[in-house]
């Protein structure tokens, strides 16, 4: 057995070190790039309602190529023909294979009401509510609370049947319009709201000759800061220049250059840790 003061081992031992050290100084900083490019430390979180489904499958292209994750609110809309789907409802069989694909792509899902319901305002027995899509379009609906929570599962449970995963307990209200009985109704029965930022509206919804793309993507690139949830859609029937997906790449690469970076709200603090949607009575 050799002393560990053999002058053999110690130059052994020394010449060792002298290869392994600058190793690791050269290892650590590679890991701990990897790591930072990893993380997402100036997030946005980019979200979708549905619509009429037209610019859909041009949106997922994007969202693809510049590695995006988005949260999509899901409602049955009316929809245009896209390719090979005919006119129909954005939940419906065509569209089906499509919201499978997002869900196995890691994006997040919520509910926007079954038949998209408008909240007009409060009443003792629940709440006015005009439907923009379904059988009763355009009718004026008394909801009570039961009623409403049963538009918001509705949807999830398609969502389920559709891609086989279970949607979260997230719902955003057609037009962000809700009031605190109408939240305190869904959060009884298990749900939780997310509207968006006040900055992170993109203005979609605006009318195209008073608010062109150029103008919109403008205000949005100096606008939008870190921590803003943003609002988009899949399609607005009013709109005549479409808003997606002409706006929404050099958005995302307008703010990537910013030092921006996209998350869903699965790693939003307030929306992170809410679970499963409640599933339907049957």
């Amino acid at each position: 057995m050799r002393r560990v003061d053999d002058p053999r081992w110690l130059a052994g031992g020394i010449g060792l070190l002298a290869w392994l050290i600058p190793s690791l100084v050269h290892a650590a900083p590679v890991a701990t790039a990897a790591s930072a490019a990893s993380a997402c430390v100036r997030p946005v979180y980019l979200t979708f309602d549905t619509g009429h489904m037209g610019v859909a499958p041009l949106i997922r292209e994007v969202l693809d190529r510049q590695q995006v994750k988005a949260t999509f609110f899901l409602a049955n809309e009316r929809t245009q023909a896209v390719g090979a789907r005919p006119a129909g409802a954005s939940l419906d069989a065509h569209w089906a294979p499509w919201w499978k694909s997002l869900a196995q792509a890691g994006h997040d899902f919520g509910s926007h009401t079954w038949d998209h319901v408008v909240f007009k305002g409060d009443r003792p027995e629940g709440f006015a509510m005009v439907p923009t899509a379904g059988e009763r379009v355009g009718q004026r609906l008394l909801l009570t609370p039961p009623q409403y929570c049963e538009q918001l599962r509705r949807s999830a449970d398609r969502f389920e049947t559709m891609t086989g995963q279970p949607m979260r307990a997230l719902f955003r209200a057609p037009g962000g319009k809700t009031s605190a009985k109408l939240l305190r109704a869904a959060e009884r029965c298990g749900w939780h709201h997310v509207p968006w930022t006040p900055a992170g509206f993109l203005g979609d919804e605006l009318s195209s000759a008073a608010y062109p793309n150029r103008a919109l993507l403008a205000q949005s690139l100096k606008r939008i800061r870190p921590g803003d949830i943003l609002l988009a859609h899949l399609g607005i029937w009013s709109r005549q220049d479409a808003w997606a997906p002409a706006v929404l790449e050099p958005l995302i690469t307008g703010l990537k250059a910013r030092g921006l970076c996209f998350a869903t709200l699965k790693d939003h603090p307030d929306y992170r840790a809410v679970g499963q949607a409640p599933r339907l009575r049957k």
